[in-house]
């Protein structure tokens, strides 16, 4: 079996050739072509975390997928210099249940999610997107800012975090970084940030909005990666209730995010808000942006054939690349 480590898989999933394995994950689970039970939920109290569960199996005219992924998202973590996600992937062989491949997932996770809301950028976000705005700065807020940064023109970046050093440390370190412009600045406050943002991207734990809905600019792009549990919520109600609502997938949105959930629940929308999956745009069954003026937001709560994807894509080009370790199993 081959094991990849988190460079291995960096190296394997270069953001380019993650978003367009997403975009065929996404149309591949709104055309049916794939099996993805819920991710099954496993809390551990003592820690304030939880340990999830995701199988997939994606059908694709590059090859079947089959996978799954364990994450484990520990809040405290970042408290004792570990790294908040920690997860592992196992790759499949589609035809034989055999196992393949063993990679590191807390780097497939980032990559993955990151290239999800880059494909949802780039079917959503206005052509001559050119200000982004990122809310939190952390593993998963790097990759978002390099996704959107790939498919717009983006020339100068905000970035927020309540840590103003780790605000600083992304702003350091961002410039210049494959396609990321140089023009990366910390935001004072939320406000600053969204000022002049085309684009947004939340990816943060927080249990409240990290922004208010009466400081975004007509026709901004947002997407929301960090809400995964009913009791958060990174983007305000309002703004949710008047945007084009795009969703990875309706039943594990409904299921999981607070974006959605805390809204319908307080009546100010019904789950018929949601104006499609991402995948439905990708096959042209349902129609995206209606006008530059429009505020469209896709939330993703990260879904299974987007592992199994992205590992496949990473099995295949590692084995291209030489990359990895063999060991016996």
């Amino acid at each position: 079996m081959l094991v990849l480590s988190a460079q291995d898989v960096r190296e394997a999933l270069p953001m380019a050739e993650a978003i367009a394995a997403m975009k065929r994950a996404y149309a591949a689970l709104a055309a049916g072509r794939a099996e993805m039970p819920l991710r099954a939920q496993l809390p551990v109290a003592p820690h304030e975390a939880v340990s999830l569960f995701m199988p997939a199996f994606v059908q694709d005219e590059a090859g079947d997928a089959l996978a799954v992924k364990v994450v484990s998202v520990f809040p405290h973590n970042v408290d004792k210099g570990l790294p908040l996600i920690h997860a592992a992937v196992l790759v499949l062989e589609a035809e034989t249940g055999r196992p393949l491949t063993l990679l590191e997932g807390g780097t497939l996770t980032a990559i993955r999610t990151g290239a999800g809301a880059g494909a949802a950028t780039d079917l959503l976000a206005r052509p001559n997107s050119h200000v982004a705005a990122i809310f939190g700065a952390g593993v998963q807020a790097r990759t978002q800012l390099e996704a959107v940064c790939t498919v717009r023109p983006i020339e100068k970046v905000w970035v927020y975090d309540p840590n103003p050093e780790r605000a600083a440390a992304f702003a350091a370190e961002m410039p210049g970084q494959g396609m990321i412009t140089q023009d990366v600045q910390t935001a004072v406050s939320p406000q600053q940030a969204v000022a002049q943002a085309d684009i947004i991207c939340a990816a943060t734990t927080s249990l409240t909005p990290v922004f208010a809905d009466a400081d975004l600019l007509p026709g901004v792009h947002i997407n929301a990666v960090g809400s995964y549990l009913p009791q958060m919520q990174e983007i305000p109600a309002a703004t949710v209730a008047r945007a084009l609502v795009v969703v990875d997938s309706r039943e594990a949105s409904l299921a999981e995010t607070g974006d959605l959930i805390q809204p319908i629940n307080a009546g100010l929308f019904t789950a018929d808000h949601i104006h499609a999956e991402l995948g439905e745009l990708l096959l042209g069954v349902r129609p995206g942006r209606a006008d530059a003026a429009q505020i469209t937001y896709f939330k993703s709560v990260g879904v299974a054939v987007q592992d199994a994807m992205a590992a496949q894509l990473a099995l295949t080009r590692a084995r291209h690349l030489g990359l990895g370790q063999q060991v016996n199993w």
